[in-house]
């Protein structure tokens, strides 16, 4: 899915992304192949790893391993002047309603000390692709959807491709050339950095390209960072391709380095209040939890955080997208909910089990403002 709005613009398949959804499996152990379209599955306890095949009927398979995959087969044929056929890949965030396990994104660039990542990839001969690092960002905390900007980093670009849009110019960015290219698919911008001779393995600021971005006013602090991604745009073959190492690490305690302007404004932390209501039963419950923006601003998504009491683990949620089932959880708007006006409630819910402890959360924060209980 990570490009379905480009391809499908390009490609005439808005319809099929639309209604395109994850499959997703567990846990993945050594040599775990997944063929499913859109089939995903984790690795490390850390890391999602997706087939995202959106732009062929053909079948894609990868097979995943403990520090990354390898596509072990690619049927689907792109016409190089049009999208790529998928982009498998890995990533840590979230990404079309499906976060990292325990990942802190979204999180406000502002508020960002650093972000690195390191990543090996493994090259074939005689297919068209580039092996691509993705950054997502948008002026909300959203986890579903397509976000406003897209960040490329091209380590490799092999047949008759180019990114989209065109070429601005050239930069520096951790000690390496980079030719720089601005464009938009039409749902989303994007920047793209081009390497000039493939990059097989590399340890880097991701927070050094965000910056770079910001000082071309296509993003301010106030944007979130939602995922950061490696994987492959295959046009033409591919089978052998692999990301074999793959880490990100961002943390906060930023310090913003220049103001927020007034084009992209942050989803507004006003005042809020919570009502909290379970229902309880042997080893199990299940809670209804109301937020109320009680400011006089509109909040333009939404983010609630939490910490459950000991011996709570959650294991299903409704109208909310949650990060972590126990200790800390973050509970984010879905696409309905996302508007709250001055005075103006939703409600989303959960199940989970317990050991004997049924309490409620002694606090909550909304946007990182806390909240009164009701």
């Amino acid at each position: 899915m990570r490009r379905l709005f480009r391809a499908c613009l390009a490609a005439g398949l808005l319809a099929a992304a639309g209604v395109a959804a994850f499959a997703v499996a567990g846990p993945a152990s050594a040599d775990a192949e997944i063929c499913e379209q859109y089939g995903t599955t984790t690795i490390g306890g850390r890391y999602v790893v997706m087939n995202n095949r959106w732009g062929t009927s053909a079948q894609q398979c990868i097979n995943v391993t403990g520090s990354g995959f390898t596509i072990t087969s690619q049927q689907g044929t792109g016409s190089t002047s049009g999208a790529p056929v998928s982009y498998p890949a890995v990533y840590f965030g979230c990404h079309y309603t499906k976060c990292s396990p325990g990942t802190n994104l979204p999180i406000r660039v502002s508020d960002i000390s650093s972000a690195t990542s390191r990543v090996s990839f493994n090259y074939v001969q005689g297919a068209t692709y580039d092996a691509a690092f993705d950054i997502w960002l948008d002026p909300s905390p959203r986890t579903d959807g397509v976000n406003q900007q897209e960040i490329m980093i091209w380590f490799n670009r092999q047949g008759s491709i180019q990114p989209i849009g065109s070429v601005v110019g050239t930069t520096t960015i951790g000690g390496r050339s980079w030719e720089v290219w601005r464009g938009s698919n039409g749902a989303n911008a994007v920047i793209s950095y081009v390497a000039p001779a493939p990059i097989t393995s590399w340890s880097f600021s991701v927070l050094d390209f965000i910056r770079d971005v910001q000082n071309r006013g296509a993003i301010t602090n106030a944007w979130y960072l939602t995922s950061i991604q490696a994987g492959f745009e295959p046009w033409i073959g591919g089978a052998g391709l692999a990301v074999t190492d793959f880490a990100a690490t961002v943390n906060g305690g930023g310090v913003p380095t220049s103001p927020p302007t007034t084009t992209s404004p942050p989803p507004a932390s006003s005042a809020c209040r919570v009502t909290y209501a379970t229902n309880t039963w042997n080893t199990g419950l299940t809670a209804n939890v109301t937020v109320t923006n009680t400011g006089s601003t509109a909040l333009n998504g939404w983010a609630l955080g939490f910490t459950l009491p000991s011996g709570q683990t959650i294991t299903g949620s409704w109208n909310a997208n949650l990060t972590g089932s126990s200790g800390a959880v973050t509970a984010r708007n879905v696409a309905h909910n996302g508007t709250l006006a001055p005075n103006a409630s939703t409600s989303f819910g959960f199940q989970a089990t317990h050991t004997g402890n049924t309490a409620a959360p002694a606090a909550f924060t909304l946007n990182g403002t806390a909240c009164a209980r009701a």
